[in-house]
């Protein structure tokens, strides 16, 4: 396990882990407070009440902070490879931090507004999250290409880039079936009006939210060989 976690691995490494359980434990502590029913909800469903709430609000926002300090990283790890072997524009490099970035503060909006308390700050959250992040993997998808074979695998570059076009595919039918639905609840049945387009939209939704654990989860292999330094200076007599 330590040398799988060499270098700066193990950021993407605990993003991915602590992602996965942050949305694990709080469908579980829902289904098992019958806050929503076991099937498909929402994945802000399964945190819009307490006690679940609190772990969900918690742990997506350390989520979000872990996203931001991969998705840095990440942007350094390309602009030094880019330096070393031109491959492509920094300009795309860019733009896909700063989308990335935007990504992480939607989610950081998500974990702070809950859906029932404040619903239309937290759906506003939930598109920058989705959108923006979808964008970022397609981006990196690109540049991954563009890299390949001096700094990725191929097969590394075929992975990244299906699962951008699933999160791509499913996000558009997602934001479109969430906008069809009149009302907002928890507790879904087959008899409810606009059951079709929630279980549509909720399918989609945690379509992308683990297409970007998997996704994140390519970039342990280039976060091996990074290693992180810490200088401090000071300025004027001590």
């Amino acid at each position: 396990m330590l040398r799988f976690l060499k270098g700066m691995a193990f950021l993407p490494f605990l993003l991915v882990t602590w992602s996965s359980a942050a949305f694990i434990i709080s469908y579980v502590v829902a289904v098992l407070s019958r806050h929503v029913n076991p099937f498909l909800p929402y994945i802000s469903d399964t945190g819009a009440t307490p006690p679940e709430s609190g772990i969900f609000g918690f742990m997506i926002t350390f989520s979000a902070f872990l996203g931001a300090a991969t998705i840095y990283t990440r942007y350094k790890i390309i602009e030094k490879q880019n330096q070393t072997c031109y491959f492509s524009t920094p300009v795309f490099n860019l733009v896909s931090l700063v989308l990335g970035l935007v990504g992480c503060f939607g989610m950081g909006i998500v974990a702070s507004f809950q859906e029932l308390a404040v619903p239309v700050v937290h759906d506003g959250g939930a598109l920058l999250a989705f959108v923006f992040g979808v964008l970022y993997t397609l981006l990196q998808s690109i540049i991954s290409y563009k890299s390949c074979p001096q700094w990725n695998s191929l097969s590394t570059c075929r992975i990244r880039m299906f699962i951008s076009a699933v999160a791509c595919a499913a996000v558009i039918p997602m934001i479109v079936c969430a906008s069809l639905i009149s009302i907002t609840k928890l507790e879904w049945n087959p008899r409810d009006k606009d059951y079709i387009y929630h279980i549509v939209s909720a399918v989609c939704e945690w379509t992308v939210a683990f297409g970007f654990i998997f996704y994140f989860l390519t970039f342990i292999k280039d976060f091996q060989s990074i290693t992180l330094r810490i200088s401090a200076e000071t300025n004027g007599d001590v």
